[in-house]
């Protein structure tokens, strides 16, 4: 049965934010491996995104740069006006970017909250308004957010992150049960610290040893997608 679903991925499309690197890079790949062809949507590091895009396509998939500040909203129009004209079509949608910061809520600047706020709930948010129409064309649309243990927990010196993780699972669950009835499916991934560059920053205390890795994320978006 699993077999049988991992090989009706095959030809597929996915949208992954946050690809440059970290849990974004092993989950392209993963996908890559198992026939998904990926669009690298976002992020202004050219070269992690294009170092990404090569170790996809030695899987023998397609793999699309579509760069920039997913931040900004025109960058996001820009690049799914792209997709209209150059596929017009993807299955899967991994909202995957995010951002941390390592302070007190005291000190924590305003500009910088607004930045965590903006990078993991709004983008996300406006990525997937911009989604849904080509998922609604897909028989197997998957819609994945990877949330964090801080979406269902409060940690100190984590209240940007916090705020902005329990934003991104609080509209998950509603979105999940807007849209179950059109047959796209919803999940919010929460993991616990994974050793990436970006818990490097927010989390300088811990070390790599008993850490989640990237590959097991890449690995749980594969058993939901297969299940």
């Amino acid at each position: 049965m699993v077999l049988r679903l991992i090989m009706e991925l095959k030809g597929l499309t996915a949208l992954v934010t946050g690809a440059g690197g970290g849990i974004g890079r092993e989950i392209c790949l993963e996908l890559a491996k198992n026939g998904v062809n990926v669009i690298l949507f976002g992020g202004n590091n050219v070269d992690k995104l294009q170092k990404t895009a090569d170790l996809a396509q030695e899987q023998g998939v397609n793999a699309y740069i579509l760069a920039g500040d997913i931040t900004c909203d025109k960058v996001i129009k820009d690049n799914f006006d792209r997709i209209e004209k150059d596929l017009g079509k993807f299955d899967i949608l991994i909202n995957n970017a995010g951002m941390a910061i390592n302070c007190t809520l005291e000190h924590t600047p305003i500009e910088t909250f607004d930045k965590i706020m903006a990078i993991n709930c709004r983008a996300p948010y406006i990525i997937t308004q911009n989604a849904l129409p080509y998922l609604r064309k897909s028989n197997r649309a998957s819609i994945i957010n990877i949330v964090s243990v801080t979406g269902h927990a409060g940690y100190p010196l984590q209240s940007a992150y916090v705020a902005s993780k329990h934003a991104l699972l609080g509209w998950t669950k509603s979105l999940a049960n807007e849209v179950y009835r059109e047959n796209i499916r919803v999940h919010a991934i929460s993991p616990g610290g994974v050793y990436t560059d970006m818990i490097k920053v927010s989390r300088p205390d811990l070390t790599s040893e008993g850490m989640i890795m990237p590959k097991d994320i890449a690995d749980i978006v594969m058993f939901f997608l297969t299940n």
